[in-house]
């Protein structure tokens, strides 16, 4: 269904007026000086697994009159909409962005094989010759399809054929720590089978640019006491773990 530029400005009328009625109820119960309440917060599936539901059950430790609600899902969510205080994003800013944004660190797109699967196979040197290699796509993820590299500024296409076309993420990652093939991830999905040496990244000089993390905070929630330490809190151990390090 389209929407009127009227539809649109209702709609956006809409949202400053409710934005005003959550701060002129954090200002009744006091919210804005003592860190209480129900916090809402949203990120992607995995990466809230990993990196944002350990650093809330330590902010919950530390702040006993707050209440955390964690929405990991992968689809688009509309802050205002959707109530969310707090969420973490994967990607680069839009322009027109009227929230608050704190970026954190960043991620890589990946390519990467069990040592025992390189040392049978042979380490490819091209992104090329993937076109050739047992390769594992986890469908449904922005990875899956065309495989984009870059070599001198310029960019290079691929279009695996996949032995093994799956539907997770994790069964992806074990399929290749088993001897699968190649497959293609975000840095931080791999990193700790990296660190483990479960698997090794190839093709690092062709990666593409990284991708930013930000901390977003919905407009007309950020002076909410648990909205600010928290943002505050998550980013320092964002900003520290060495997976999402930015890179030179």
């Amino acid at each position: 269904m389209r929407v009127t530029e009227a539809g649109r400005r209702y709609l956006e009328d809409a949202q400053q007026v409710l934005a005003q009625l959550v701060e002129a109820e954090a200002a009744a119960t006091g919210s804005y000086l003592t860190p209480r309440g129900l916090l809402q917060v949203t990120a992607p599936v995995l990466f809230g697994e990993y990196f944002v539901t350990p650093q809330i059950v330590d902010y919950l430790e530390q702040y006993p009159d707050v209440q955390v609600r964690a929405e990991l899902i992968d689809r688009p969510v509309n802050l205002q909409e959707e109530g969310i205080d707090v969420a973490v994003r994967i990607g680069h800013v839009p322009q027109d962005c009227q929230h608050l944004t704190v970026p954190v660190g960043e991620v890589r797109q990946v390519v990467c094989a069990s040592p025992a699967w390189l040392a049978e196979h042979n380490e490819p040197t091209h992104p090329q010759e993937l076109e050739a290699l047992p390769t594992v796509v986890a469908e449904g993820g922005n990875l899956s399809g065309h495989w984009w590299f870059e070599e001198e500024g310029k960019r290079i296409e691929v279009t695996p054929s996949p032995r093994l076309r799956i539907s997770a993420i994790h069964a992806a990652l074990t399929a290749v720590e088993a001897g699968a093939g190649l497959t293609r991830l975000l840095s931080y999905q791999v990193a700790a089978s990296e660190a483990e040496g479960r698997v090794r990244r190839v093709l690092t000089r062709f990666e593409p640019v990284a991708i930013p993390i930000n901390i977003w905070v919905t407009a007309g929630r950020g002076r909410a006491a648990s909205v600010r330490t928290f943002v505050d809190f998550l980013a320092e151990r964002l900003r520290a773990d060495p997976a999402l390090a930015y890179r030179s």
